[in-house]
């Protein structure tokens, strides 16, 4: 069965995704950082620290949401970053936030599928996406256009929720993902399905090797993997 974030709805995965995104995208910011702890923006900054020995140009940020990762990006001295959404108000509160910072002659925003994206074969150096490639209605479809986009040589950086394998910690996570983070996320946001689709789409996700050979098996040539925080997020890097 397809995780989706409203079981009942007669919407397809898609269009479920970007109704939930619409509608936490005002509280977005403050939970993601309240309910990771502020671990998040490590994570980021991890994954930009990957992606400057690379020195991309010009950079294509999936599942943009709010920008975090684009702005984090921001720094690597590209002529440009794409950042590319499915969700109208998470790109509103993006364009906002980088307005603030300036950043609007660095950074763009553009509302599309990831699944099925409106640009041209080999036009990018880099594709980064944080948290998104959970959410596509097809993995593969994502990824397939991901190695489209792609310049050869060029580099895919995914950042992704794992799952840690090891006691006490996989305890702990799995106790805090299913009970804390819906109550809190839900109660704040007013979108309880949203924070509950969370940990089961996290569950449902191929994780650690299966994403490498899925990486591999999409025609990337070089995959490897870092992961992070006992295993709570992995950076997958996938080589064109």
């Amino acid at each position: 069965m397809t995780v989706a974030p409203y079981q009942n709805s007669d919407q397809n995965k898609k269009q479920q995704v970007e109704q939930m995104f619409d509608n936490i995208a005002p509280k977005y910011d403050f939970l993601n950082h309240f309910l990771s702890l502020g671990i998040d923006k490590l994570w980021r900054k991890k994954a930009v620290r990957i992606l400057a020995a690379e020195k991309p140009k010009q950079i294509l940020d999936v599942a943009t949401g709010t920008g975090d990762f684009a702005i984090a990006a921001s720094k690597l001295n590209a002529d440009e970053i794409v950042g590319f959404d499915l969700s109208e108000q998470m790109i509103r509160v993006g364009e906002e936030k980088v307005k603030k910072l300036r950043l609007d002659s660095l950074i763009r925003f553009q509302k599309g599928d990831s699944e099925n994206m409106p640009f041209e074969d080999a036009t990018f150096d880099a594709i980064t996406v944080a948290f998104g490639v959970r959410n596509f209605e097809t993995l593969q479809k994502g990824l397939d256009e991901f190695h489209r986009v792609l310049r050869n040589g060029g580099v895919a950086i995914i950042l992704e929720f794992s799952k840690p394998k090891h006691f006490p910690f996989k305890q702990l996570y799995r106790f805090y993902f299913f009970h804390i983070l819906p109550f809190i996320g839900g109660l704040v946001s007013k979108d309880s399905s949203a924070y509950a689709y969370l940990p089961e789409s996290v569950m449902a996700f191929p994780d650690d090797q299966d994403m490498l050979n899925i990486l591999r098996e999409t025609g990337f040539s070089e995959v490897s993997q870092k992961r992070l925080t006992f295993g709570i997020a992995t950076i997958y890097i996938a080589r064109k």
